[in-house]
């Protein structure tokens, strides 16, 4: 599915005419002018799975946050806007085949780190009220407890809950499961299939952060599958090889001097990794 067909930014000559008029030249950055112009790049037509690869420095990030705020979509953190975000995105346009549908959005890998603090945080608060409950099961249950007045009737509950049940029932009964049932890469990945809905936009940065090998290429079937049989279209900053071959996927090497669509196995990274397994071939015989 093709909800965005093309996104255009400014040139670099019309950088230069909004840098110009300026009258402060106090500012340090003009970002996010002047950083995807370096590699000419002005114009992104997208299919169904479109990649955005190149390293630090590259501009696929700025390029997602450009889309995202150009477009309007939903994320749950903040990023570097700058001074001329405004400014920038003003000058940039797009076309689309259909009407994005509501509840598309960008992801960062800021979110998923957020995510996984978030369940940390959850997790200790569970922790210490299960020592809490353990200590006052004790408590409870060899109580010599007795009921006086109606203002004792809640105690009293307790006290019989406890008598009533082993300890880790009361426990169980009185506070949530604890959530740290995943490793960082699982909840990583629960965060992505919980996001990602039935016909939808998803722009993706990096989301092979805090995913082993085994996740990634599970991320990757899954999000094959959403783009292929759930209507779903995405633009994915990545130098993940695992994403990098996702089928069917036009793929833009911003490393190029002049931003051009390459072969996943053409790309610098890549073959890098392709060379290393392959002087080491017999080791894994």
């Amino acid at each position: 599915m093709v909800y965005l067909s093309s996104f255009k930014f400014p040139n670099r000559e019309q950088e230069y005419d909004f840098i110009f008029a300026q009258k402060r030249t106090c500012y340090d950055t003009y970002y996010p002018f002047q950083i995807l112009s370096k590699h000419r790049l002005e114009r992104l037509d997208f299919e169904p799975v479109t990649i955005l690869y190149g390293g630090n420095g590259s501009g696929k990030t700025t390029a997602l946050n450009v889309i995202a705020e150009k477009l309007g979509l939903a994320r749950d953190t903040l990023y570097n806007r700058s001074n001329f975000f405004e400014d920038y995105t003003e000058r940039c346009s797009y076309g689309q085949e259909q009407e994005i549908p509501d509840g598309s959005r960008i992801i960062t890998s800021d979110d998923v780190f957020d995510f996984m603090l978030n369940l940390r945080s959850i997790n200790d608060g569970v922790n210490r009220k299960r020592e809490e409950l353990l200590g006052e099961y004790l408590d409870m249950k060899y109580s010599h407890f007795q009921l006086k007045s109606l203002d004792d009737y809640e105690h009293l509950k307790k006290v019989t809950t406890a008598r009533s049940n082993t300890q880790s029932k009361y426990v169980r009964k009185n506070v949530m499961d604890n959530v740290r049932e995943h490793s960082n890469g699982e909840s990583a990945f629960l965060y992505f299939a919980d996001k990602i809905k039935e016909d939808g936009l998803y722009l993706l940065d990096e989301p092979e952060n805090s995913l082993s090998p085994a996740k990634q290429q599970e991320l990757l079937r899954f999000l094959e599958d959403s783009a292929r049989f759930f209507g779903c279209q995405f633009i994915i900053a990545t130098h993940s090889p695992f994403l990098l071959s996702m089928r069917g996927a036009k793929v833009y090497d911003m490393d190029e001097e002049i931003v051009d669509v390459k072969p996943w196995n053409r790309l610098e990274n890549v073959r890098a990794y392709y060379e290393f397994f392959k002087k080491h071939e017999r080791e894994f015989e």
